[in-house]
């Protein structure tokens, strides 16, 4: 975060604020002399002092000395993470080269090649992994994962600085909380997932939907606070059987209950389109215990597994056995779920010391653990050398880089295996084609169908965890570009748009000199622009697409299309000019443009009897009441998004700089909004539910469906309401009619304002 002058008083003397900055640092130190790394206490104190004295007189926005961010930096790296004095030096000197006068020639001088080389790649991908333009957003995140190939620690301390930004991040301007908030739930988080970090990702994901939806975090968070005596109490009945297995066991351990995070039951409640008292798996009990021999780690895990297992009944399809096949980030543990003596299934996670350190800090400990030089390569390593293809073959559009790269930043995982025997590891719903790709291109191109446990399937098939399968090519088979629709993996779908680049490069340029001649024709120069505006007439999203149905014949440009006729439709180039000139079609209420938008104020979204000074975007149409955030679009226009829209989440990634905080106003509109309702179908339910909707709350229905499956009924119904109020109402109201399981807003952006 940049550093910036503040000039207004603060409270604390010079000599209290010094006494405060040397209180953190000897917390720093203190930590590392517990831990177990070799003491280097003279370079981190030579490494405090010199940024002490970079950093002097600058402070923070939020008023405090800037030092105290690198210091606090420091800390997590160290005492959350786990990274010895290396990683400390850089991280108390990771913000000297960007905000200083001094260069890293001088930190190499003092400090050594490897922290030189850290700091050197922190100064790299300063700033946030984003920039203002979307082809600097890919560049630097092709940066940060090409400098985390090479030393595993610049993303680790970066994770650091991202999160010590995140827990002070209530001093920022609400624009750019959005920004800050945005980027990290798109990318940071997921990537702390990938590194094994599930700490570090819980907390991320919890602040930024602090900041992203600040009434719905505090709700949910004052739901946990007033549940948790019943919780207890619950917990307490299930637990203390257990507790006596164990103790006959003579186990040295701990056991606890871990409650689900905020943002993890919010998500809960939104998918499943439940109310929080409906979340039962609210909590899961975790067992640790101590284990001198790592070789008798999973002879214990399943002792206590089976002691489980005697007292609860068991899931069958939810046992997860991570000891014997550790996921991709090094998380080790078994997973069981039992019906709990309240009736509802309860998540168990048995794991040792050992596995429990590596599940908190991820891979940084996971070296700690590593025993002698012939140990199996580091399953970082493994992805790391995957990601090369992506970086190795860059996809011009940024936005579909970072979205490919994200597609293995947060996925579940299955295990597969070769006919052979050999072992692979791939996200949830990853293909029979997947796997071709995955054990060579060629393969890939050429793959016709496969064979799953011996039995022939398509080349589409969705794979589970154990199958065995067999990958079958033909010299004949050539690339498609439907394959796209069937691929789970970013590793994939980069070599994929590589084949199809080499299959389709003839056509591409020939579509090229068709275009050009046709441009030279016309007396046209083939300028940016003018591309630009042909790929939005024929509706294709890149350069190539447009030159390919070109050179294929798909599109066609004519001759007479150059000219205009009074008694026809104008020509083709003139309505290529046309695109992005003119205004917008009048709507309905008028549209008010202001002047000037000032994005570090909140925007006031209203509608009057003078019109609306806002516009949905197509993506999603929020209502009144809704998290929504403002994005300033092309034509100077406010393009209101809800916070959940995926395409906001883009937008606050890529594009922070013209991200404005919103609330609703003065807006005198009604909109449609969509209720999911389910429940046990009965005589008259339907005719119920219409007159007690339109008689009783005096809304207006524009559309009903309903379906039956025996017993069990699903109802899609659409009303007109003038906001999110209403519609908590309405559920309410429909919960309470005999028979009806659950009623709640479908927030899936397809809900369309209307006047």
């Amino acid at each position: 975060m940049k550093a910036t002058a503040m000039t207004e008083e603060h409270l604390m003397t010079p000599e209290e604020e010094d006494r405060l900055i040397e209180r953190e640092f000897n917390d720093v130190l203190q930590g590392y002399l517990n831990s177990n790394h070799r003491k280097k206490v003279d370079i981190i104190e030579r490494a405090y002092r010199f940024a002490k004295k970079a950093h002097s007189g600058i402070r923070r926005r939020s008023g405090e000395p800037y030092i105290l961010h690198p210091i606090a930096v420091a800390k997590i790296a160290s005492q959350e993470i786990g990274l010895g004095s290396t990683s400390i030096c850089a991280a108390l000197l990771h913000d000297v080269v960007e905000d200083t006068e001094y260069t890293v020639e001088d930190i190499e001088r003092l400090f050594g090649k490897k922290i030189a080389r850290i700091v050197a790649g922190l100064t790299k991908i300063s700033g946030g992994i984003f920039g203002d333009q979307a082809s600097a957003q890919a560049e630097n995140f092709r940066k940060l994962l090409l400098t985390m190939s090479e030393d595993i620690r610049v993303v680790l301390i970066k994770m650091a600085d991202r999160l010590h930004n995140m827990r002070t991040l209530g001093s920022m301007a609400p624009a750019k909380q959005y920004k800050i908030a945005g980027e990290t739930l798109y990318i940071y988080a997921p990537l702390a997932h990938r590194l094994g970090l599930f700490e570090i990702k819980t907390e991320l994901e919890d602040l930024s939907f602090k900041y992203e939806h600040p009434h719905a975090y505090e709700r949910i968070a004052q739901q946990i606070r007033e549940s948790e005596a019943r919780r207890s109490a619950v917990y307490n009945d299930f637990s203390t059987p257990i507790l006596k297995s164990l103790d006959r066991m003579g186990l040295n351990y701990d056991a606890k209950a871990r409650l689900k995070s905020v943002y993890s039951i919010w998500r809960k409640m939104e998918t499943k389109h439940v109310p929080f008292e409906e979340v039962y798996d609210l909590y899961a009990m975790r067992i640790i215990f101590d284990c001198d021999d790592p070789s008798q780690e999973k002879a214990i895990c399943w002792n206590i597994y089976s002691a489980i297992t005697d007292l609860y009944r068991l899931h069958p399809d939810r046992t997860r056995d991570w000891i014997s096949n550790p996921k991709a980030n090094g998380y080790q543990a078994l997973h069981l779920t039992v019906m709990g003596p309240d009736g509802n299934w309860v998540e168990v996670q048995i794991r040792s010391r050992r596995m429990d350190e590596i599940a908190e800090k991820g891979f940084a400990a996971h070296w700690k653990y590593k025993i002698g030089e012939g140990d199996e390569e580091s399953e970082l390593n493994v992805w790391l050398r995957t990601i090369k293809d992506i970086l190795d073959d860059p996809n011009p559009n940024a936005i579909d880089f970072l979205d490919t790269l994200k597609l293995n930043l947060f996925a579940s995982e299955i295990v597969v295996f070769t006919p052979k025997g050999e072992l692979i590891t791939l996200p949830t719903e990853s293909t029979v084609l997947d796997v071709a790709f995955e054990l060579h291109s060629q393969i890939g191109t050429h793959c016709i169908a496969g064979k799953v446990n011996h039995k022939l399937v398509p080349l589409s098939h969705r794979l589970n965890s154990g199958d065995q399968v067999e990958v079958l090519t033909s010299q004949s088979q050539t690339p498609k570009e439907e394959w796209m629709g069937f691929l789970a993996t970013a590793k994939a779908r980069t070599r994929l748009r590589a084949a199809l680049r080499r299959e389709q490069q003839p056509m591409v340029d020939k579509g090229h000199e068709i275009l050009n001649k046709f441009l030279a024709d016309a007396e046209v120069e083939a300028t940016n622009e003018i591309i630009t505006k042909m790929m939005a007439f024929y509706k294709v999203t890149s350069r190539d697409a447009l030159y390919y149905k070109l050179g294929t014949g798909e599109l066609s440009l004519d001759g007479y299309i150059l000219k205009e006729s009074p008694k026809t439709e104008p020509s083709l180039l003139q309505k290529i000019f046309r695109i992005g000139r003119t205004a917008p079609r009048p709507a309905e209420p008028p549209l008010i443009v202001p002047e000037r938008i000032n994005l570090k104020e909140t925007y006031h979204l209203r509608f009057d009897d003078s019109g609306r000074n806002f516009v949905f975007a197509d993506c999603c149409r929020p209502i009144p009441g809704d998290d929504v955030m403002g994005f300033v679009n092309d034509l100077g226009q406010v393009e209101v998004h809800s916070l959940t829209c995926p395409r906001a989440q883009v937008l606050k990634a890529g594009h922070g700089t013209r991200i404005v905080s919103t609330s609703w106003d003065e807006v005198r509109e009604k909109f449609l909004a969509e209720i999911h309702i389910e429940g046990v179908d009965r005589h008259g339910i339907l005719q119920e539910l219409t007159q007690m909707i339109s008689n009783h709350l005096n809304i207006d229905i524009r559309s009903l469906h309903i379906d039956t499956d025996k017993e069990v009924f699903t109802c899609r119904l659409t009303v007109l309401v003038s906001d999110t109020e209403v519609v908590n109402q309405l559920c309410e109201k429909v919960r309470k009619i005999k028979g009806v399981q659950n009623a709640a807003r479908v927030a899936d952006g397809s809900e369309t304002p209307t006047a």
